[in-house]
């Protein structure tokens, strides 16, 4: 509730804005005095460089839209003020609270409302990142109408309940408020952003042969299973990963929020398209800091491993990645979430995503290859695949040997498999995991842990036999045992069947040729 006190020349104003913690808005109350004394305009409630500097263009703006600056003490809180507040969205608040004050407004035009936005020098408004948090917290604290930049209104508007109003700048929000010219809400219709009839521009029809990789992709899919591609220059790897995404099961409305939040507040939404309805794919190069990967900053932002959230984290040149960036991944690979911890905060941002990483069998590129142009030496290979640590190759399901592609199958005019058919495929098999776990708290085979893996991936004893021959004969380790099991329960789930079997297990154990490749050396 608004209201305004005045005592000679003391007079308090308070209005509601919202800011960002983690992936979260919380309520901030703008408080306003003016008071006797020399001229002076002071922001408090613990504002970084961004908001203190709110000062200039609120001063600037108000003189843009006629009215003057009030003569006295200004002082403006942020309150709570234990909470570092950061970014230029408090401007426009500021700048009515400052006009509640002076009289420009009166005490209850604010009812109901909450506001954000930055303004510019001559009182227009600038959008802003991470509205669509801040407008869910803003509903759930019981606001019903909101005031922020005509950009941002398109995002707003997904969130159901609220009435977004999208002004053009201070003026048009001041006479809106003063009842003489109400901006006309934003209303969309989210299925035009929300639909199964998606369009991909990658799709493995396109892709020429690779029938096997294209096999433990699906697998990958169907499971939510992290996946390695080892193979020469020009095999495919980066066509194949990114036609992924084409087979990937459609998110679902909740999923897609939470996409669309993570974004939001990086500052990476299109501005033609308010609301992620796609599965995202990151691709970073290598040469990515561990800070932008993880996220980070002054005040923690989310990096790529969030940014894939709900999707998929390309890796290319994996092993050119620095080892302290490859060694940041099996936190949010492991847990699903990453922790970023800074002097101002210690946030938590979820990274659900599946890794698809891709890297040459040795320094040339060449090891393997039936041309025999390989001139590395096998320690020189050996260094080379070492550069990914035992416990971060434990971490991935699928280990994929990329051969090329043969000349018979570039020339083949034969349409291949379409993503269509095999996403209908992984639709079916995510479905069984998702009536099999729908009081477990999780969604696919790979986030099964591992007293959820006892009861739902019972092996018989040849399976047993087999599973124990290889542990033995490469090496694993326990983390490894369980990702084949894992991912047997994927293979036994696409072709339709309760049980694991033995041509379950022992595809999955073929799935780890790297494994094999490292205890051979």
């Amino acid at each position: 509730m608004l209201f305004t006190v005045r005592k000679g020349f003391y007079m308090v104003s308070r209005i509601f804005s919202s800011g960002i913690a983690g992936l979260d808005g919380y309520k901030v109350e703008v408080e306003c005095s003016v008071s006797s004394g020399l001229t002076t305009f002071e922001i408090v409630g613990l504002p970084d460089a961004s908001v203190k500097e709110a000062r200039e263009r609120v001063l600037s703006a108000i003189g843009s839209v006629g009215f003057d600056f009030p003569l006295g003490k200004v002082t403006v809180n942020l309150a709570p003020g234990n909470i570092k507040k950061e970014g230029s969205g408090f401007d426009l608040p500021i700048s009515l609270s400052i006009l509640i004050c002076s009289g420009a407004l009166s005490q209850n035009s604010a009812d109901g409302y909450i506001f954000f936005g930055e303004l510019s020098l001559d009182g227009s408004l600038r959008a802003l990142p991470g509205v669509l948090p801040m407008v869910i917290a803003s509903r759930e604290l019981g606001f019903t109408k909101v005031i922020l930049p005509a950009e941002n209104a398109r995002e707003a508007a997904v969130v159901k309940d609220v009435t977004v109003f999208g002004a053009e700048n201070l003026h048009d929000v001041i006479l809106h408020l003063s009842g003489v010219k109400e901006i006309t809400p934003f209303y969309i219709n989210q299925q035009e952003y929300f639909s199964d009839d998606i369009k991909y521009t990658m799709d493995f029809a396109d892709v020429k042969g690779q029938e096997s990789v294209k096999r433990g992709l699906e697998i990958a899919a169907a499971g939510g299973h992290n996946c390695l591609m080892a193979g020469p220059p020009g095999s495919g790897k980066t066509l194949l990963a990114r036609s992924l995404p084409s087979i990937l099961p459609s998110m679902t409305f909740e999923e897609a929020l939470e996409v669309t939040k993570i974004h939001s507040i990086a500052g990476t939404l299109p501005k033609d398209k308010p609301f992620m309805s796609t599965r995202p794919y990151r691709a970073p190069h290598h040469s990515l800091s561990a800070t932008a990967l993880t996220g980070g900053g002054r005040i923690p932002k989310p990096g790529e491993v969030s940014l894939a959230h709900n999707g998929v984290l390309f890796m290319d040149e994996f092993p050119e990645f620095s080892r302290t960036a490859l060694e940041i991944l099996r936190q949010p690979l492991e847990d699903g979430e990453v922790t970023v911890s800074r002097v101002n905060a210690t946030i938590t941002y979820p990274s659900n995503f599946i890794l698809i990483a891709a890297m040459n069998p040795c320094p040339c590129g060449y090891f393997g290859d039936p041309s025999g142009q390989c001139t590395c030496s096998i320690q020189q290979i050996h260094r080379y695949l070492s550069k990914i640590s035992g416990p971060l190759l434990d971490r991935i399901d699928l280990q994929l040997n990329v051969q090329p592609v043969k000349y018979e199958h570039l020339t083949d005019e034969r349409p291949a498999e379409s993503s269509a058919q095999i996403r209908m495929r992984v639709n079916s098999a995510r479905n069984r995991q998702l009536e099999r776990y729908k009081n477990e708290g999780i969604y696919c085979n790979a986030d099964l842990s591992s007293e959820q893996l006892s009861r739902f991936c019972p092996l018989g004893e040849t399976e047993k036999t087999i599973l124990e021959a290889a542990y033995k004969k490469f090496g694993l380790s326990a983390r490894a045992y369980t990702r084949i099991v894992k991912v047997a329960r994927t293979i036994a789930d696409l072709a339709g069947e309760e049980d694991i079997n033995y041509t379950h297990i022992a595809e999955a154990i073929n799935y780890r040729s790297l494994d094999k490749t490292l205890t051979h050396m």
